[in-house]
């Protein structure tokens, strides 16, 4: 890495957030948010494959893991910005939505959607994180090792 600063984290921030969060989830936010701009769609929400790659030990020679399923959707809004949204899995809807999002997010509508769409996304994957956590946390074995008075 070169160390300067990447322009478009943010962006990849709010696509990853919506891609990982439950489909409920994303819509249930959406509803909140209520207001569906005028927008036409560029690419209707379609259903693909994607090779998932990885490495051994994460630093060993790349493979083929195997495939997965996901779909993918872009819209253009009226005042011209473009929105892709790609998911994991078959939900056509949750796809056109994170399309709706990331266009949003490159208008001035991007503090109302972050406090209204994904803020509560981003306490929803938290809750779910810390829960895992505890759940392994609890089966956590400490294992110590006794002086015998042996040498």
């Amino acid at each position: 890495m070169d160390g300067t600063p990447d322009p478009n984290a943010a962006r990849k921030a709010w696509m990853s957030l919506l891609a990982k969060a439950p489909a409920v989830a994303v819509k249930q936010a959406w509803a909140h948010y209520g207001d569906v701009p005028e927008h036409s769609v560029l690419r209707a929400p379609e259903i693909g494959g994607v090779m998932v790659r990885g490495r051994a030990g994460a630093v060993g020679a790349p493979f083929n893991l195997g495939e997965m399923t996901v779909t993918r959707a872009s819209v253009r809004l009226e005042e011209g910005a473009v929105g892709h949204g790609y998911v994991q899995g078959r939900d056509r809807d949750k796809a056109l939505i994170a399309a709706l999002v990331d266009a949003l997010m490159q208008t001035d509508a991007a503090a109302r959607l972050e406090t209204m769409v994904l803020e509560p996304l981003r306490g929803e994957l938290r809750k779910k994180a810390d829960h895992r956590a505890a759940k392994a946390a609890a089966t956590k074995v400490d294992f110590f090792t006794l002086v015998r008075g042996e040498d």
